[in-house]
């Protein structure tokens, strides 16, 4: 099954303060995460055809330090729901690539949720 599947939303992208964000007078769309979770699955697609080795491997052909190919990469793991919320643009506000490359992504789906929704009770 090779299937490509593409997703087009439109947006505005407008710069207010240091952040970057996308609004499209509906929603705000985190672009630096947005971003760094389309490097994840990039270079997962990378490893998956064989294209590239290992994540050390990725970074040495992004000049980049291997942590980074290796925290983003975990964004892969996230549940469905979850990255629909990140594209939608529906996150919880503090909820920023910073936060996923400092914290641990539980591999477990309903423990993801759980940590979505206490974003919004303890703003985690």
């Amino acid at each position: 099954m090779d299937e490509n599947l593409e997703t087009f939303i439109p947006i505005v992208f407008r710069r207010r303060g240091a952040q970057r964000i996308a609004d499209d007078k509906h929603t705000v769309h985190d672009v630096t995460l947005l971003e760094g979770l389309a490097r994840a699955f990039y270079w997962q697609h990378l490893l998956d055809t064989g294209a590239m080795k290992t994540g050390s491997e990725i970074a040495r052909a992004e000049g980049l330090h291997p942590s980074v190919t290796h925290e983003l990469m975990r964004l892969t793991l996230l549940a469905p729901d979850i990255i629909e919320q990140l594209m939608a643009g529906r996150q919880p506000r503090r909820m920023n690539l910073i936060w996923f490359q400092r914290n641990p992504v539980p591999v477990d789906w309903d423990a993801q949720r759980q940590i979505v929704k206490r974003f919004g009770e303890e703003g985690v």
